[in-house]
């Protein structure tokens, strides 16, 4: 983990709401795994606290970040022009550790398939992905070709307008028995990975699961609890920290 200075060599729309922030990074960062996040600052020195966004792409000292305008923070971002010059931490947190597995189920939801491509991008040639991806219409569909790595991709939307009518949740289980999966991982908003558990255990499948959970953050690095969680057992769990990524029955959704 190491503080950098970065460059912005591009940074432009491609769905609605979502933007994509290519850095060039001031110094050769250590290998960034799919799953793990950065912390990024917006530029703007009103706007202390920096924020965390999963990497989407890394190669050499170039990173891709992908991100949603949800607030003040990321609306900044949006306007951020190429050349500006932003501070960012990184790496940070756990990976999608898939050296054991073949065949991998992928479920994503919205800006969860971020993380989850950059998976993809690191193991497709020695594991074959199964990608199951909700969006929320034919305007939030993106990045098709990086998920296209995948040995198989089903593509849903909420209202049917692109791919097939539902959400990813429901597609993987649909053809859960079709695939000898040894391995889940899946990233999403709260109510998809909610819904994945559940369905997971109401339909016994024992392949082991594993989550990255999105939460608000401060630090990034542990020391300022804003982003705990609950486990399985009552306990808390810091996702800067102790995750992201987590196997699914070990916390709470």
């Amino acid at each position: 983990m190491k503080d950098y200075t970065a460059t912005v060599r591009q940074n432009e729309k491609i769905a609605e709401n979502i933007f994509m922030m290519k850095l060039s990074l001031h110094g050769e960062p250590e290998k960034i795994h799919g799953g793990q996040f950065v912390n990024l600052s917006t530029g703007d020195n009103s706007l202390l606290l920096r924020r965390p966004f999963g990497v989407c792409k890394a190669e050499g000292n170039e990173i891709t970040l992908c991100y949603q305008i949800k607030g003040e923070g990321t609306l900044k971002l949006s306007a951020t022009p190429a050349g500006a010059q932003l501070k960012v931490l990184l790496p940070l947190g756990n990976w999608f550790d898939l050296e054991s597995y073949k065949n991998v189920v992928v479920v994503g939801g919205g800006v969860g398939i971020f993380p989850l491509i950059a998976a993809i991008r690191e193991y497709c040639d020695r594991v074959n992905f199964h990608s199951f991806i909700g969006f929320r219409n034919k305007n939030a569909v993106c990045l098709l070709d990086e998920l296209e790595k995948s040995k198989t991709l089903t593509v849903v939307t909420d209202d049917g307008s692109f791919g097939g009518k539902g959400n990813a949740v429901q597609a993987y289980i649909q053809r859960a028995g079709e695939i000898e999966a040894d391995a889940v991982i899946a990233c999403g908003p709260p109510v998809m990975l909610k819904a994945l558990k559940s369905e997971i255990a109401s339909h016994g499948i024992k392949t082991p699961c594993f989550v990255s959970l999105e939460e608000r953050m401060g630090c990034g690095m542990g020391a300022c609890l804003v982003c705990v969680c609950k486990t399985a057992d009552g306990g808390n769990a810091r996702v800067c920290r102790d995750g992201p990524i987590f196997p699914i029955e070990e916390v709470q959704l």
